[in-house]
């Protein structure tokens, strides 16, 4: 069963990134005049590729969720990261980015580390610490994913707490799914959907966080952060509320915990490559220049009611 939610993850994961993928080289295909104008959405919407695209993305989270149904969290979140490797074949065949030491030593740790915690995992659970536990654990992972949105006005609300609110909106989702997929196990559907609408209010927050962050900081400086608190967040939690016990793996935890690390390293190595944040920032070009505007058309509001300057007679 742990090979098949492996499997699972994985293809989840290049289900995820091929969506991007598809978006990329589509937005490379709409015409500049379109840029922040309805005529955009109209575009795109007729477009049979960038739908296509869209629903190959959705079709990844009911994988992503098989995946926890046979393999354990800590497991499933460095296997969803695996898919940037496509993002980095991409960059390298269709935008004439140049790989070098660099990526070919994160794919190297990400394969290590997906393949050493494969060999360490723990066992797969469908008990819990209790009620009190995950719901202190959720609380501490929504105060990030809520700090931009309660702080939009102070300045870096849309640079680093979106960066970071980004990940931790995406850890949300991740343990959601997990509860979800428990829920499932246990026939509770009612509960399951309550999960359910979590996960994609989790996931909608997640993504503007994340789009708001790459209209206004590069993808290198973003994507890193992002995966990396993805990943680890869940991981962290895993042990903690799903009594996903590491002690009985290799090592006494020592083999799970170094393979962990070895993949969220190259994850985030990976991530921060041009070639990827290239990928990253094509597909969403036209959302990112859309941020930008609003944040140029609130600096002109800014100025222009500013009251001017008093001059004494």
């Amino acid at each position: 069963m742990l090979a098949l939610g492996i499997i699972c993850a994985i293809g989840a994961s290049a289900l995820y990134n091929t969506s991007v993928a598809l978006q990329a080289l589509e937005a490379r295909d709409v015409g500049h005049e379109h840029a922040l104008r309805m005529s955009l959405i109209g575009r795109l919407v007729r477009n049979p590729r960038w739908l296509v695209a869209t629903l190959i993305g959705l079709a990844g989270w009911p994988l992503e969720i098989l995946a926890l149904l046979f393999a354990p969290l800590t497991v499933v979140q460095p296997c969803l990261a695996s898919g940037l490797v496509l993002l980095l074949w991409l960059g390298v065949t269709k935008l004439g980015e140049k790989p070098g030491r660099r990526e070919y030593g994160s794919v190297a740790l990400i394969v290590l580390g997906v393949a050493g915690v494969a060999f360490a995992a723990p066992e797969r659970t469908t008990s819990d610490a209790g009620t009190v536990p995950i719901a202190i654990a959720l609380a501490l992972v929504t105060i990030p994913v809520v700090a931009p949105y309660v702080f939009r006005r102070r300045a870096g609300a849309a640079g680093t707490l979106a960066i970071v609110a980004s990940g931790f909106g995406y850890a949300w989702t991740a343990i959601a799914s997990k509860l979800l997929t428990d829920e499932l196990s246990d026939g509770s559907l009612i509960v399951a959907a309550i999960w359910l609408a979590t996960a994609a209010a989790s996931e909608g927050l997640a993504l503007l966080s994340e789009m708001s962050a790459l209209g206004r900081r590069p993808a290198t400086q973003v994507t890193p952060v992002m995966f990396a608190v993805q990943v680890v967040v869940p991981v962290i939690l895993a042990p903690l509320i799903f009594e996903e016990s590491w002690s009985g793996t290799p090592g006494g935890g020592t083999v799970l915990v170094f393979s962990v690390l070895l993949a969220i390293g190259g994850v985030v190595l990976l991530a921060g490559s041009k070639a990827v944040g290239a990928v990253i920032e094509t597909a969403h070009a036209e959302e990112i220049e859309a941020v930008q505007a609003e944040v140029e058309e609130e600096a002109e509001k800014s100025d222009s009611v500013s009251p001017a300057p008093h001059v004494d007679a």
